[in-house]
């Protein structure tokens, strides 16, 4: 028997396996209560589900879809390591292996594409699941990551320190809702670089995006066997700098559409105001790389722990 399972998060659709507790998700699903009801004629296993609505909370429930926001995932992790590899050789001056610590490093998507360039990375994150998603997706590679569950504000539970660069990418630092938790995160991040060890972390181009404050960023159109899978966000702006980010996941199943959809905030961070930051926690030499330069997907930003 098929499930449809629904959340804060969205709708889910299970199989018989997964029902079982047989997939490595399915133990996630919190607070199940399960019944029986017949919906146009057909016995349906209805799921009902609360959820606390918080940072963790959002990428636990995505942890097992998040490689689907991407066309590609091992695609995105090749690319993106190629482009951020060579940038974190040449600004640290460090040989090969360099340490890493990938301070949000979600599922992997960074981290493990620069594991499998050689260098020596060390992950973090404030979610489990992820940090769970993580340790599987490195085994399956034969990378020896070292995983821990920490969120920015805490990193100096972290055992490791003295790395050689720290990175923050996929815009995580603008879910910090406060000037003063982001200069917090950014002092725990400066703390675990050694000196000279260098910052590099990727944001949305907000100097750009609050004049227009769009709501809508354009679907995108994927292809897996024959089934489409479509991806898009929209932003509910609560005042000038900050929104309600809502994220979809669509995907054609044998049984039809099944989406997953995501709530979370963003605070809309300005260059120079992070860069004050960075230079008020002790970075020097604070600049700013744009994506027509590295060909990365977002603005990268660049500070050397003085």
């Amino acid at each position: 028997m098929n499930a449809d399972y629904f959340g804060k998060s969205g709708y889910y659709h299970l199989s018989d396996d997964e029902i079982a507790g047989d997939n490595p998700c399915s133990q996630h699903l919190p607070a199940l209560q399960f019944r029986l009801s017949r919906l146009s004629g057909f016995e349906t296993l209805l799921i009902e589900c609360s959820m606390a609505e918080t940072l963790q909370d959002f990428y636990d429930d995505l942890s097992c879809n998040y490689h689907l926001i991407f066309e590609d995932w091992e695609a995105s992790m090749a690319s993106q390591a190629a482009i951020l590899g060579p940038i974190l050789v040449r600004e640290c001056g460090s040989a090969v292996p360099m340490t890493i610590l990938d301070c949000a490093c979600g599922i992997g998507t960074q981290a493990l594409g620069l594991a499998r360039g050689g260098f020596r990375v060390t992950g973090a994150d404030l979610s489990p699941r992820a940090i769970e998603r993580a340790r599987v997706e490195a085994s399956a590679r034969s990378l020896d990551l070292r995983l821990h569950v920490a969120d920015m504000l805490h990193l100096n539970a972290l055992p490791e320190t003295g790395f050689d660069a720290v990175i923050c990418m996929d815009n995580a630092l603008p879910h910090f809702s406060c000037e003063e938790d982001l200069t917090k995160a950014a002092a725990q991040v400066r703390k675990k670089l050694r000196a000279g060890g260098i910052l590099v972390a990727s944001i949305r181009d907000y100097d750009h995006l609050i004049k227009e404050r769009p709501v809508l960023q354009s679907p995108c159109f994927f292809s897996d066997a024959g089934r489409r899978r479509i991806i898009f966000q929209l932003w509910d702006w609560i005042d000038e700098r900050r929104y309600t980010f809502h994220l979809y996941i669509t995907c054609e199943t044998p049984t039809g559409w099944q989406t997953q959809h995501g709530i979370s905030t963003y605070r809309a961070v300005l260059r120079d105001e992070l860069t004050t930051i960075l230079e008020d926690v002790g970075f020097v030499r604070v600049r700013w790389m744009l994506a027509a330069e590295t060909g990365f997907y977002q603005p990268l930003v660049l500070a050397v722990a003085g």
